[in-house]
């Protein structure tokens, strides 16, 4: 994976560098003018360009402030530009001009920032850490899309003049990813994670439990993972994370300012538990392992004193494991739990999220239930849903529950693009590039106070996809419209236009070996 064979890149990169030798003839110099200043997705809030662009040249150094955090941006900067560039590019405390990093009070939020480039350097300015890391990843985009590969190509590396300020629309802008359907690795997780810092994406929501695998290593009830999570759709070999896996990808998703939102499925979701306990079914008998693609028939036994035992004990250690704040507890398609159950069971589990610490997020029909105070629903109806599950929806969020959007026939990643579409399913209809875009989440549920709307999230379901490639495939470009769409403001929402900018990150992708939907609503560039 590219962040393994980064540093063997570099150290041949710099040897070419210091022997003098040419690079010119590897592949075609860049254009000698910038791109323009607001060619980025997502859109900024703010953008006056002006002035002469800077250039990054091999005596260009990064000044970060005093604190570990801005210097910790800085090394992941330089880790971004030296395989490319080949320069040393050093992380300093001193000095002025260049590239500098500084945290600074202003009108910048927990994840805005400011970015100034001229002749003599770029500053990016924020309040927070968050902030300073998002401006980075603006500034990336500024520059030529070869800067992102893992060889010395020649330049010029230059930087449009003038000034971004930004700060996000909403404060929950997701990906999910399924690793249930079909197990990922760490290492698998972690590629994805870079691509989503790429965009903003602030929250990495892991469906850890389903049917057909449990991921999580739960050190109470240990056959949850050791047997139910020994299989996956069409009878791999499944998987599952220890607990170190999954401390590394918290670990690895904060370094990118992510938080992971992990998921227990329940109490519908849950054959890969009860295969592998007995006693959490109502008559005593664990059925087979599953691996087929079918929902809705499975349910914890609502009315067991051991249910709310097991309960317990997973929230407990998925808590301890977890620094974010929330913890998704599913509560979708309980097709086979009575209403009547499933109001129990949702007021008999919420407390025990909140005794760990930790704040309930559930699918929407949670909100067929009491939600607890302070709880988000994940609404992933349809334009089409009934206007009866919308209205459940909006009187929850005229009540205080927080929305996180997540229209499936608009922004379920797994949805085919075309009917011609390889990967995929489509019973929630084709969702091509442009209908993943062109919605406006603040109008998007009539009713709902604007108060009520957290953000969106770009789900990833797995019933297909089986390796990255199909991850990546999926993904892009839809990923990067989800992204604007929780980023941006709302005045800066025009298809048209957007078309032009998510053009420009195809040859961005194509330098990170993202293989991407290349849809003929989009005028990529052509290839030489």
């Amino acid at each position: 994976m590219r962040q393994h064979h980064r540093t063997f890149r570099l150290l041949g990169s710099l040897l070419l560098v210091a022997i003098g030798a040419s690079v010119t003839g590897a592949a075609p110099a860049q254009a000698e003018s910038p791109g323009p200043l607001d060619r980025v997705v997502p859109a900024p809030a703010s953008v006056s360009p002006g002035g002469s662009p800077y250039r990054i040249t091999p005596s260009t150094r990064i000044h970060v402030d005093d604190s570990r955090e801005t210097r910790r941006v800085g090394e992941y900067l330089a880790h971004i530009l030296r395989p490319s560039t080949g320069y040393r590019l050093p992380v300093t405390a001193h000095g002025a001009g260049g590239i500098q990093l500084r945290l600074a009070k202003g009108p910048f939020g927990a994840e805005g920032y400011r970015l100034d480039s001229g002749r003599k350097g770029v500053t990016i300015t924020a309040a927070q850490p968050a902030g300073l890391f998002h401006g980075v990843q603006t500034l990336r985009q500024l520059l030529p899309a070869a800067v992102e590969k893992d060889s010395v190509q020649p330049g010029p590396w230059l930087v449009a003049g003038g000034t971004i300020k930004d700060t996000p629309r909403y404060g929950w802008r997701g990906a999910m990813l399924d690793v249930s359907r079909h197990f990922f690795t760490v290492d698998q997780v972690k590629r994805y994670i870079d691509q989503l810092a790429l965009y903003k994406i602030n929250k990495l929501h892991l469906h850890l439990s389903d049917d057909q695998g449990w991921r999580i290593a739960i050190d109470s009830w240990p056959r949850l993972a050791t047997y139910g999570g020994s299989t996956q759709v069409g009878g791999g070999p499944g998987g599952h994370y220890t607990k170190a896996d999954y401390k590394e990808i918290v670990r690895y998703a904060a370094s990118r300012h992510l938080e992971v939102v992990p998921e227990i499925d329940m109490p519908g979701h849950t054959n890969a538990a009860l295969a592998s306990y007995a006693e959490l079914n109502c008559d005593g008998v664990a059925p087979p392992l599953y691996t087929g693609t079918e929902v809705g028939f499975s349910s914890l036994c609502v009315g067991k004193d051991i249910t709310y035992d097991f309960v317990d004990d997973v929230i407990r250690e998925l808590a301890a494991l977890t620094p974010g704040e929330y913890l998704h507890i599913g509560g979708d398609e309980a097709h086979s739990t009575s209403h009547e159950d499933y109001v129990k069971f949702m007021e008999r589990v919420q407390p025990v999220v909140a005794k760990y610490g930790k704040t309930v997020i559930g699918w929407h029909q949670l909100t067929g239930a009491t939600p607890a105070k302070g709880a988000l629903a994940q609404y992933w109806g349809l334009d089409s849903t009934s206007a009866e599950e919308k209205a459940q929806v909006v009187k929850a969020a005229q009540n205080g529950t927080g929305i996180v959007l997540s229209p499936a026939d608009r922004i379920y990643l797994d949805m085919k693009y075309t009917a011609d579409t390889p990967l995929g399913l489509d019973w929630a209809g084709l969702v091509e590039v442009k209908r993943s875009y062109d919605w406006d989440p603040g109008a998007y549920l009539p009713g709902a106070p604007a108060s009520a709307i957290r953000g969106v999230e770009a789900p990833l379901w797995t019933e297909t996809i089986a390796k990255t490639a199909d991850i990546e495939y999926m993904a892009f470009p839809r990923l990067a419209g989800a992204a604007e769409l929780g980023w941006s403001p709302a005045s800066t929402h025009d298809w048209e236009g957007y078309r032009v900018r998510l053009a420009a990150q195809g040859p961005r992708w194509d330098a990170l070996g993202i293989g991407y939907y290349r849809s003929p609503q989009v005028p990529w560039p052509t290839t030489a």
